[in-house]
């Protein structure tokens, strides 16, 4: 995967349990993929680390943490006020 341009293997980590996470990484590896990224931004961010940790030990030990990317992204909220929010995105390879 490109990482400026794949956007195939991304998993968008979000506000369910970190295991529906889990299963989609494992899914992509198995599939046939070399890579996987896992996003998340602001109180995601320790799920997403969660997931990352539990594919590598728990699941899959022949994976690598390729890459990690920390970031600050700007986003106006509902009253339209631009508040910085953290992001992460962290690379699984094999």
């Amino acid at each position: 995967m490109n990482q400026e341009t794949g956007t195939d293997n991304v998993i968008y980590v979000g506000n369910k349990p970190p295991m529906n996470y889990v299963l989609a990484a494992i899914t992509q590896l198995n599939s046939g993929s070399n890579e996987v990224a896992i996003k998340a931004r602001g109180r995601a961010i320790s799920r997403a680390v969660d997931v990352a940790e539990i594919v590598r030990r728990r699941f899959m030990p022949d994976i690598k943490l390729k890459d990690i990317k920390i970031a600050t992204e700007e986003v106006t909220n509902e009253e339209g006020h631009k508040i910085n929010v953290s992001s992460i995105e962290i690379y699984l390879s094999k």
